[in-house]
């Protein structure tokens, strides 16, 4: 048996509330609100947390690919899958490849993932979708998008949730797209997406795929599937005859908003958290096309329970408190240049550290047993020569705020910037910027995390390392 291993999912620590919206453009934003990346996220470091988050309790060595799906990479050309399979510190010899370009590039990849597992060129794939998008002020996209990952690992051995059967749908159907150098989505009028996209793509899908094998909305526990907003998921609901109040589930609209590429797959993993053994999910995807499939929950469902998902994630949350901050995080308006806002980079520097940087790897040393971060060339302890240094992963390890400090006229995008040390559990200290964080509630003794963050970009380069933060709880 071939399916879902294990799942995870990411939302990000900030929301924007739609009444800020409102303010600011007067009125007809809708109620609730959305999540929001922080200024130094981007779909790669929301696929880092949501790897993260699946990969819990699983040994990372035995990851044989990494999958990694958005609409928003980075990079034009440079593999992001690359960058997040140091971050997470999978081996060097996987197979790593980037699906983009499409909504659908999710299900689409997991269709690959487990074709890869079943011909047995891989025992195990991950299976990361992540995405950015940046809506235009003022715009209508603007109260709807949000920002989200899920993760999924693919294999044959521990299967929790079996991909019984699939139908995909292709189709040259445009109606919203990205040219290579936009910033920001077009799209056609609203009722000819729906009317000729939207709808009669998904709802063949899902008929074409029930038909086959004899099933009706009746037969599934639940409907986890894509729509561009509440009001088009609600239609489809009704279309497919579903009971909204125990057949669907949540689709994040009011709380987290449409994550592009991310959103079926997010909402999957909000169905796998309440799903029981024998559960049936019916799962949809849209764009450029459609697909359905039907997912059955096998024993061991029960086991995955520790992860942060969908709904710890919900209940960990920071509120922008205007929308000039939120401009900012997008990087939505030109601000004046410094001298202090003109970092610089090295390519030799970050390749030559590359195993401290992305892998987050510290030394161990052999003779007097302390753990130090970054890497170094003898012991800062006992002084033991590099040959008794050993290296060890050090990203999964939480700690303890030792200091901080809070600097307020320093030119960073969300002031104070804030520097910390953190004593990590099992030795090691790390200094670093403290990122998700409530100025306000900072103490000594706090627990704290590591994260993978963009730092800053110079020379057309995205440069990433490590930060701290309160722990997510």
């Amino acid at each position: 048996m071939v399916g879902i291993v294990s799942y995870g999912a990411y939302i990000p620590i900030y929301r924007l509330s739609r009444g800020i919206l409102d303010q600011v453009w007067g009125g007809g934003a809708g109620k609730g609100e959305k999540a929001i990346a922080n200024w130094d996220e981007d779909s790669i470091t929301m696929a880092v947390e949501a790897g993260m988050d699946c990969l819990k309790g699983v040994e990372k060595q035995s990851v044989d690919a990494l999958y990694f799906a958005t609409t928003t990479p980075p990079y034009k050309e440079k593999q992001s899958a690359s960058i997040i399979a140091a971050a997470l510190d999978l081996r060097e010899d996987i197979i790593a490849a980037d699906f983009a370009n499409s909504l659908r590039s999710g299900t689409i990849a997991i269709r690959v993932a487990l074709d890869a597992v079943k011909a047995g060129s891989a025992k195990k794939v991950l299976v990361i979708v992540s995405d950015c998008r940046i809506p235009a002020p003022d715009s209508a996209f603007e109260p709807i998008f949000g920002d989200g990952a899920a993760a999924f690992l693919i294999g044959e051995d521990g299967v929790v949730a079996e991909i019984e059967s699939s139908y995909y749908l292709t189709s040259e159907f445009i109606d919203v797209w990205r040219l290579e150098y936009d910033v920001v989505p077009r799209t056609w009028e609203d009722r000819f997406t729906l009317e000729q996209g939207y709808q009669p793509h998904l709802q063949k899908a899902f008929s074409t795929l029930l038909s086959t094998h004899k099933l009706t909305p009746k037969d599934f526990t639940k409907a986890a599937f894509y729509a561009p907003n509440a009001r088009s998921h609600a239609a489809m609901v009704r279309a497919l005859k579903l009971d909204a109040k125990t057949q669907v589930q949540d689709p994040l609209f009011d709380n987290v908003g449409n994550t592009g590429a991310a959103l079926a797959l997010m909402t999957l993993v909000g169905a796998l958290e309440e799903a029981k053994p024998g559960d049936r999910i019916l799962l949809g995807n849209y764009g450029d096309g459609a697909d359905a499939h039907i997912i059955r929950v096998r024993e061991g469902i029960g086991e995955l329970k520790d992860r942060r998902g969908i709904k710890k994630h919900l209940q960990s949350k920071l509120v922008l408190e205007n929308y000039g901050k939120y401009i900012r995080f997008k990087n939505l308006m030109k601000f004046e240049e410094t001298p202090m806002t003109r970092p610089r980079t090295s390519l030799t520097a970050i390749w030559r550290d590359r195993n401290w940087v992305y892998r987050c790897h510290g030394h161990q040393c052999k003779k007097c047993g302390k753990v130090q971060f970054p890497l170094q060339k003898r012991c800062m302890y006992c002084q033991a020569e590099e040959e008794f240094l050993e290296e060890v992963p050090l990203a999964d390890r939480k700690g303890a705020l030792f200091t901080y400090s809070m600097d307020e006229r320093a030119a960073v995008v969300d002031p104070p910037n804030v520097l910390a040390a953190v004593n990590l559990e099992g030795g090691g200290r790390v200094f670093s910027q403290m990122t998700d964080r409530d100025v306000n509630n900072l103490r000594v003794g706090i627990r704290m995390e590591l994260t993978f963050r963009r730092i800053h970009d110079a020379l057309g380069v995205h440069n990433y390392f490590w930060k701290c933060r309160p722990v997510r709880e």
